[in-house]
């Protein structure tokens, strides 16, 4: 169990007289906080509020599709025709997503001090947009694609026109398509059947998104500077992950270990919270912009 902290629930509608109130929460949040070197450790929670939907968020019944596994998307044409379908529809919303509260409060308490950092799972680029400077993109961004072939790299955007331009009727589709996790988007059974897939613009080879798809590691070097991040922390803050996945949960795992005191805010149960010192379930957009404020970065 956690050491001792103790743990927090925040209602979804908040009565401010409410011992369990957001007051309290941030009371607790900053008494985490001040005086220490936090890092933090962001998940799909942190970005929900700019409207990009996540795969575990609370209340979601089951996860809104299948997410396409590395071995997959490199062994059949079919599957990457699959995937590049829903992402070439789903790339436009996601581009114009922006940071929310939490983000921002995030960067500002960077600027003042009040954390060292954010290691995010997330391929959004919210956290830089929002004005973040030393952040860790786990998992990757969106905004680059890369070739699997040649190791060369390009712009995001940059493919979206090649994709359009092969697939000219892609338009007719981004009306009626729902979003989905990743800058994925649902499509009708089928509409990827005649998509076609531009391939490297030097060697021909397999495009792929730069970022690390489910059944693929996280490269050793981008992991060693994850890990240098966390080393310059004695607290670590949780914002908006379930912690399912071990990439992101082996950080609460190892802060258990070395005794680093860990707080968690999120909305529902994650997978660290038997570890936890400090839980408290709020929305992060509404909790983190008064903790910042309280301690100077606003």
């Amino acid at each position: 169990m956690g050491r001792g902290m103790g743990e927090l629930t925040i209602p979804d509608r908040v009565d401010g007289s409410n011992r369990a109130g957001v007051g309290w929460a941030v009371d607790r949040l900053v008494e985490f906080l001040q005086g220490q070197r936090a890092v933090v450790l962001t998940g799909a929670g942190c970005s929900t509020e700019s409207g990009i939907p996540d795969y575990r968020g609370a209340g979601r019944a089951r996860r809104p599709g299948t997410p396409m596994l590395f071995q997959e998307f490199m062994g059949e044409p079919q599957a990457r025709a699959r995937y590049w379908s829903r992402s070439a529809v789903g790339w436009p919303r996601f581009s114009r997503a922006g940071p929310n509260a939490a983000h921002h409060a995030l960067a500002r308490m960077e600027e003042a001090g009040a954390i060292r950092g954010v290691i995010t799972q997330n391929v959004d680029g919210l956290h830089q947009a929002a004005g973040s400077r030393r952040v860790l993109d786990l998992h990757g961004s969106l905004a680059r694609v890369r070739c699997m072939g040649c190791g060369s790299t390009e712009a995001r955007n940059a493919v979206q026109e090649r994709l359009r331009s092969l697939n000219p009727d892609l338009g007719s589709l981004e009306s009626e398509a729902r979003s989905a996790p990743d800058g994925d988007a649902q499509l009708p059974a089928g509409a990827w059947e005649a998509f076609r897939v531009p391939s490297c613009r030097r060697c021909h080879g397999v495009l792929k998104p730069d970022v690390v798809f489910f059944g693929e590691n996280v490269p050793r070097d981008r992991l060693q500077r994850a890990w240098a991040l966390y080393e310059e922390g004695d607290r670590l803050l949780v914002v908006g992950s379930s912690l399912a996945v071990f990439s992101g949960r082996r950080f609460v795992m190892r802060a258990t270990r070395e005794g680093i005191p860990v707080a968690i805010l999120n909305l529902g149960p994650t997978r660290g919270d038997e570890w936890a010192d400090l839980k408290v379930e709020g929305r992060v957009g509404e909790v983190l912009p008064r903790v910042a404020h309280r301690l100077g970065a606003l």
